[in-house]
């Protein structure tokens, strides 16, 4: 901010409660200037309100009633808007006087607008009013007319200003201030003029005027005052004489000639300002000319018509035309007449009139003509219109339109619907034009509700045109209902009330309604009174709903057609609760741990809870007794009852039911069941538990049953836990058996190590004591290395096999003997033979290949295969051979080959 101060100005003194006017000091004008005043330090700006208030006309700072929070020092900051640049003036510093306060008074207009005051068109206009008073005064604006302000006026600076944006004519008139308090009021007025700078309306424009014609330049402009015109030609003053004449700023010059061509000037003037249009004036003069304006070749016309023919060549001045039809010059007649423009109208046409038309057109220039050749030709007519149709939804019509027209003319066919051009293209699957040139029959396929409406024929030729409508009607399922809602609702049943939607051309017959729930599958029909609601009832009860359940309904309009779209939904609403009805399902229970008795049930749907607070009353009683033992369980969700007490037996027999209940009471009991109270567990452990090995990878574990009576409770089965000499036993694997087994075989051990096991009892109630613990040690693995050098020999059915001899390391088992295995290879059951010797003799029936392989046994279990050799099923002569054999598939030829082959082996 460019500050100015260079003193302090002298301090304003008053009292508290008077007004008081600081003055700006305003520089010389440098264009236009705002105002803003700043107290104490910058930027601490003076804020306007009712009280305070900064003229943007004088700059000064207006203070209606003085304040003590007023008292500093004032500086006046003005602005150029053109340079933005603010300029800060000496401060002035405001003091209170101490010899008393200001007493009440009325107010005194120190801001006021002019009392006249012209303002432009589209300015905007902004007039202020400010008074001092105690109390502070009001200030109100009002036309003296008493018309009220438009919208687009504001009022501005807590009414200290009026801004009229956009001035126009109907603004103008007397504007009144009312400034007023409770001591008086004070009023300022003054009025607003309009004005406004010509403005063209019809400005002038580059004109072709032939030679003895006359001109006619309308020039005229708008303004406030009304402006006033003259006219320049080439730059010069125009002469006022007889032919040339001006008239509220229109120019006539008659009988024009060639010297009257130049730039001509229209200037429109008032006080406000002046505004000027220049056009260029040609007058020519030239003989007749059809090149740029040439007669049509043909014109084809029916008969009966009337026809016009134009003759409108250049000529300056304008030709004389006359007329001729072939070598006959033509007369006006009752049919025939010569127009103004020059041009021939004849009338109700006929074949006779055919032919050729010249045209001869003549000034003092010169002549030219032009020739238009007529043809007549008979009418177009419909011979076949598309009628009124009434379809139904999904078939598929013709609307014919055949016509019969002049051989010389082409035609086409043009289709409306409803107004609108038919596209073929974009409607291909519903519409096409079908039929012969002389036909434009319209197909509309598998119709549609949409296509309902006014079908309209358009047939054109180059001279007429025909059109034939017709209505088309297209009955259809019902739309949906409308405007469904729930009027009234109870515990189980709901009014419900729509209003009826488009029928689609075929009337309504039934309604149903749908409800929808939160446990629904999607909408389900709802049971009604009445049960098949007419298509003329719009309301009906919807009964048989669950009590405290929230319930959507839905509309379906059904006519002979077929069902409709359903309607919007209607508002969620939720039915009254009720006494529950439906007691749980599934009553039953038993197990659990010693002195308890457990309870158990399917907890009832929340859609059958019928209200809140739902809960259960659990009741039992123990068998042959008369007293109700009852619980409530206050949960809805909860599925079981535990009843423990010291006092309940083991495996003894209740009697069980449950009920409900919620807010509005307790509803029925379920059927009674018998349920168990919690067994006791096994109090002794099995005796004569002994465990052997099987194998490298199994032992077996035995036992003897315990003793056991079934008042007991049911005994469920064994539980074995087994460790080796590795493992500690709490680390122990474990595996079951039923009740009624006294042994188990334990498989997936380790080879060659000791392994400990101990066994328990078990039923629901928890697990017996174990057993003593007793121990078995598994058998060494068996042999890894598999039987040798197998070798067959067949003769007939018999086939007779030896190895060699499978020899078991120091850390294997020992060999027992050996399996040979065997199976057809069509066939997937395997046979086994054993035997103690290193030979075999097997009797095969040789209809199918056989597959054999052989292995060691052991007491550590089976060693590996041999590997396999095949037998082939054609091997019924002697044959002999040595695994494995690759033979798969045999021909006579190559098989006996194979065995002279085997055989000379053999011998040598």
């Amino acid at each position: 901010v460019e500050s100015s101060r260079t003193r302090m100005r002298s301090a304003v003194s008053v009292r508290e409660g008077q007004g008081v006017v600081l003055l700006c000091g305003t520089p010389p004008r440098a264009g236009d200037l705002s105002f803003a005043w700043i107290f104490n330090e910058y930027p601490s700006f003076v804020q306007e309100d009712s009280r305070r208030f900064v003229s943007q006309e004088t700059g000064h700072l207006y203070i209606a009633k003085v304040e003590p929070s007023d008292v500093g020092n004032y500086s006046c900051v003005v602005t150029s808007r053109a340079s933005r640049s603010p300029v800060l003036g000496s401060p002035t510093p405001l003091v209170l006087r101490t010899d008393g306060v200001m007493g009440e008074y009325e107010p005194k207009i120190e801001v006021q607008f002019p009392e006249t005051l012209a303002a432009a068109k589209g300015s905007t206009v902004k007039l202020e009013c400010f008074a001092l008073g105690n109390p502070v005064p009001q200030i109100n604006w009002r036309r003296t007319d008493g018309l009220p302000f438009p919208s687009k006026i504001k009022l501005r600076k807590s009414n200290g200003m009026i801004e009229i944006p956009n001035f126009q004519q109907e603004d103008a008139g007397l504007y009144e201030c009312i400034t007023e308090n409770s001591r008086g009021k004070n009023i300022a007025r003054g009025r607003l003029t309009y004005y406004a700078k010509p403005h063209w309306v019809q400005p002038i424009e580059d004109v072709e005027v032939a030679v003895e014609d006359t001109l006619s330049w309308d020039c005229r402009a708008s303004g406030k005052p009304k402006p006033s015109y003259r006219w320049l030609k080439n730059g010069e003053q125009l002469a006022i004489e007889g032919r040339i004449q001006i008239e509220n700023g229109a120019l006539t010059i008659s009988n024009l000639n060639l010297t009257d061509s130049g730039r001509y000037q229209c200037i429109a003037e008032n006080k406000h300002g002046v505004i000027s249009s220049s056009a260029e004036l040609r007058v020519v003069a030239s003989a007749p000319d059809f090149s740029k304006s040439p007669m049509k070749k043909l014109i084809q016309v029916q008969i009966g018509t009337t026809v016009d023919f134009e003759c409108k060549p250049k000529a300056f001045p304008k030709a004389k035309c006359s007329w001729k039809k072939g070598g006959e010059q033509l007369q006006e007649n009752e049919r025939i007449s010569l127009l103004k423009d020059g041009g021939l109208r004849v009338a109700n046409v006929t074949k006779g009139d055919a032919g050729t038309y010249t045209c001869l057109a003549t000034n003092q220039f010169g002549a030219a003509r032009g020739s238009t050749s007529l043809v007549v030709t008979e009418p177009t007519r419909i011979t076949l219109a598309p009628s009124n149709l009434d379809v139904t939804v999904g078939e598929s019509v013709v609307l014919p339109c055949q016509v019969q027209h002049d051989p010389l003319l082409d035609i086409s066919f043009t289709w409306y619907f409803n107004g609108s051009l038919t596209d073929f293209q974009r409607d291909a699957s519903h519409f096409e034009k079908v039929g012969g040139s002389a036909s434009g029959d319209l197909m509309i396929r598998n119709i549609q509700l949409k296509h309902s409406g006014k079908y309209v024929c358009m047939v054109k030729t180059e001279v007429d045109s025909v059109a034939s409508a017709a209505d088309l009607i297209v009955r259809g399922s019902p739309g949906p209902p409308e405007h469904v809602r729930v009027d009234e609702i109870t515990d189980t049943t709901a009014q419900i009330s729509w209003q009826e939607g488009t029928d689609n051309h075929s009337p309504v017959t039934t309604y149903t309604i749908q409800a929808r729930t939160p446990f629904s599958v999607g909408w389900q029909r709802a049971t009604t009174v009445p049960d098949v609601i007419d298509g003329r009832t719009f309301t009906s009860t919807v009964v048989d709903l669950n009590p405290w359940v929230e319930y959507e309904f839905r509309v379906v309009a059904t006519n002979k057609i077929g069902g409709g779209e359903p309607s919007l939904p209607s508002e969620k609403v939720r039915t009254e609760e009720a006494v529950p009805e439906i007691p749980p399902s599934e009553v039953s229970g038993g197990g659990g741990s010693r002195s308890e008795l457990v309870i158990t049930w399917d907890p009832v749907p929340e859609e059958l809870q019928n209200g809140e607070g739902f809960g259960y009353v659990v009741a039992f009683r123990p068998s042959g007794t008369t007293t109700w033992i009852q619980t409530v369980v206050t949960s809805p969700d909860t599925p079981r009852y535990v009843f423990r007490n010291e006092s309940i037996l083991p495996f003894s027999p209740y009697e069980v039911k449950v009920g409900v209940y919620n807010n509005k009471g307790e509803g029925p009991f379920s059927a009674v069941a018998t349920v168990f109270s919690a067994e006791e567990e096994p109090s002794t452990a099995p005796s004569g538990v002994s465990a052997t090995s099987l194998s490298s990878s199994s032992i077996q574990v035995s036992w003897t049953a315990i003793p056991w009576k079934m008042s007991n409770g049911r005994l469920l089965g064994y539980e074995v836990r087994y460790w080796n000499k590795g493992q500690k036993e709490e680390s122990s694997s474990r595996v079951k058996a039923a009740g009624n087994e006294t042994s188990i075989k334990i498989t997936g051990l380790r080879s060659n190590l000791d392994y400990y096991t101990a066994v328990r009892a078990y039923n629901s109630a928890g697990a017996g004591p174990f057993s003593a613990t007793v121990n078995a040690t598994t058998k060494k693995p068996p042999p890894s290395q598999p039987p040798g050098n197998v070798v067959w020999n067949v003769t007939d059915s018999r086939v007779v096999l030896s190895w060699e001899e499978v020899r078991a390391m120091d850390n294997e088992s020992e060999v027992t003997g050996y399996k040979v295995l065997y199976r057809t290879s069509s066939q997937g059951g395997v046979e086994v033979l054993t035997t103690a010797s290193t030979t075999a003799e097997l009797w095969l029936q040789l209809q199918d290949d056989y597959l054999i392989e052989v292995r060691a046994t052991t007491e550590g279990g089976d060693g590996s295969s041999s590997q396999q050799i095949l037998i082939p099923r054609l091997a019924s002569m002697d044959a002999r051979g040595s695994g494995p054999s690759v033979l798969s598939i045999f021909s006579v030829s190559s098989f006996l080959a194979t065995i002279f082959s085997l055989t000379l082996n053999s011998v040598l």
